[in-house]
């Protein structure tokens, strides 16, 4: 049965606050082991720089899947993908402590990815419903996956100091796992959209459709490399930086869950102005602040630091409703997971690339200042793409322009 969901938006109540921990969970299963590798690599006796890549597998596989995930979406079921999300990624970090070797660790973590890479392209889709309420829903939305990444890091250095590094993958298997059944029970299968061929903003000739193609694919790729490197480097960058106040792994932990969770707000904010402003207003300072923020970071230490860093954050992670909301309102519902499969696939694909980039600057210059030099340069190409988005105003010149008189 097709369901109109934008006509009740008091339909199947549970829904949203499990899309939201899902996203939650997302982020936190996908950063766990950048926080577990700096106890691994003392346990094991292997340098960071080695054992950080194993991690690749697991964010090539976060993006590489997104796509077959938003087909599936779109033709097998949202709400089926979602339980498959839930069960699949619990599962597979609980298997994950059971590693005996960084191999098993990879693979693990590659499996790990497959499941996360469902949650962007099908969760993001069943959210963008309402044309009125876009920006709030992902800036929310977004919230929840900003407290994922800071829990990610609180929680492993919490277990790690409790019971060892195989508790950071254990312990959230298992919660992830009763979440998923709890999500079989309480919430129902919201059915498909009605497919009215709406788009949840203006029309859009060919030319113009190329254009904002174009700009969300250079945002989205240098976004992505920006957002997963400054992620994945973080608790290194505090443990080297800041060793005063990072002498546990719990201690690191709590340094980066502030600095994210600080940040986080960054998309509640930027979602409030989407719905209120033209998204050109918001989209350009966002990635001109990344700038300079970005390069400072390669440079400070301590307490200055820290203050970078979260400014540094809260840039970063206000681009990401941006990206989706550009997207949201130029795409049909029929299309949408799709259209957010192929640009996750980008965003989340290209973004691996952080982890092998991070490994080889840190070895070959034995520090982060080169790694965040290059991520500001990746900043300036992202503003260059948003001073070429077009405004709300030029679209509707064009349309009225293309008219017959």
């Amino acid at each position: 049965m097709q369901i109109d969901q934008t006509r009740d938006p008091t339909h199947n109540r549970f829904l949203n606050p499990f899309i939201n921990l899902g996203h939650f969970l997302d982020h936190l299963a996908m950063l766990i082991f950048p926080t577990v590798v700096i106890a691994l690599s003392q346990e094991w006796n292997r340098p960071y720089s080695e054992l950080l890549p194993y991690a690749l597998g697991g964010f090539i596989a976060f993006g590489a899947f997104a796509l077959p995930a938003g087909w599936l979406g779109d033709h097998w079921g949202r709400y089926k993908m979602m339980v498959v999300f839930f069960l699949g990624i619990g599962t597979c970090l609980f298997l994950t402590g059971f590693a005996q070797s960084p191999m098993q660790i990879g693979i693990g973590l590659f499996c790990v990815g497959v499941f996360a890479a469902i949650y962007h392209p099908v969760a993001t889709a069943m959210l963008v419903v309402d044309p009125k309420r876009i920006g709030r829903v992902l800036g929310w939305n977004g919230l929840w996956g900003n407290f994922g990444l800071a829990a990610a890091a609180l929680v492993a250095g919490a277990l790690i100091d409790l019971a060892g590094w195989r508790a950071a993958f254990f312990v959230p298997g298992a919660v992830t796992i009763a979440i998923g059944v709890a999500f079989l029970i309480l919430v129902k299968d919201p059915g498909r959209v009605v497919k009215t061929g709406k788009k949840l903003g203006l029309d859009i000739d060919v030319h113009m459709m190329w254009r904002i193609f174009g700009i969300v694919l250079i945002a989205t790729v240098c976004g992505g490399i920006i957002f997963n490197a400054t992620t994945v480097a973080m608790p290194k960058v505090f443990h080297e930086r800041m060793a005063m106040f990072t002498q546990t792994g719990l201690g690191i932990g709590m340094l980066v869950s502030i600095v994210y969770c600080i940040a986080a707000l960054a998309q509640v904010v930027v979602g409030t102005l989407i719905d209120q402003v033209d998204l050109k207003s918001v989209f350009v300072p966002v990635t001109l602040l990344q700038i300079p923020f970005l390069f400072l970071a390669g440079t400070l230490d301590g307490v200055a630091m820290l203050v970078v860093a979260v400014l540094m954050m809260l840039m970063v992670f206000g681009q990401i409703p941006l990206n989706d909301a550009i997207i949201g309102r130029y795409t049909r519902d029929e299309y949408r997971a799709r259209a957010y499969a192929v640009r996750y696939v980008v965003s989340l694909g290209v973004a691996a690339i952080a982890v092998p980039l991070i490994a080889f600057l840190h070895r070959t210059t034995g520090g982060f200042q080169n790694v965040f030099t290059v991520l500001s340069v990746l900043a300036a190409l992202t503003l260059a793409a948003a001073l070429m988005l077009p405004s709300r105003k030029e679209i509707e010149t064009r349309r009225a322009a293309a008219q017959p008189a």
